[in-house]
């Protein structure tokens, strides 16, 4: 009985783990073509006409997942000009483009944005956050600290603002 049970586990456990990698790749597959779909579709349209502040804001997100930062600039910019988005829509607009020259390193511009959009929505957690770690890239942590208090202030759950503060001030306290 114990002979035959062995291999029957073996095969039931390699039927199950294929099947697991089978299905997380094929997930993996249709996003994959759903982005590209997307991608496609949109420049497409955008190269014809021109297109509202949502399709390039959305042109501009899928640009910055794939990396290609100079690019997705070129469409957050686009979206602003427009001038026909405001509030929370153009605040995640202004925090977009400031993620896209950080990821640049482009520290000063990614502050200005980031500022852009704390001036349309003071509350917006995530551009408290990604300013704060700006101003740790530039080497400004009096200035970093204080954009986590405001987030931890506003949301106190806000584990990134309670990790990035907690290592700040550890680094503070061991260079004094």
């Amino acid at each position: 009985m114990d002979s035959v049970a062995s291999p029957i586990l073996y095969i039931s456990l390699l039927l199950v783990l294929l099947s697991s990698i089978t299905f997380f790749v094929a997930r993996q597959v249709l996003k994959t073509r759903r982005i590209e779909s997307a991608l496609s579709r949109l420049q497409g349209k955008l190269n014809k006409e021109k297109g509202t502040a949502e399709e390039y804001y959305e042109l501009g997100s899928i640009l910055l997942d794939k990396r290609l930062f100079t690019q997705a600039i070129a469409q957050f910019q686009k979206a602003i000009k427009l001038e026909t988005l405001e509030g929370q829509d153009l605040a995640a607009v202004y925090n977009a483009l400031g993620f896209a020259y950080f990821a640049q390193e482009q520290y000063d511009l990614a502050i200005k944005q980031y500022k852009e959009s704390l001036k349309l929505l003071p509350e917006y957690v995530t551009a408290l956050n990604n300013l704060g770690h700006s101003y740790e890239r530039k080497q400004l942590a009096a200035q970093a600290l204080e954009c986590y208090a405001q987030a931890l202030a506003i949301e106190p759950a806000n584990q990134t603002a309670k990790r990035r503060a907690d290592s700040l001030r550890k680094r503070l306290v061991t260079s004094i």
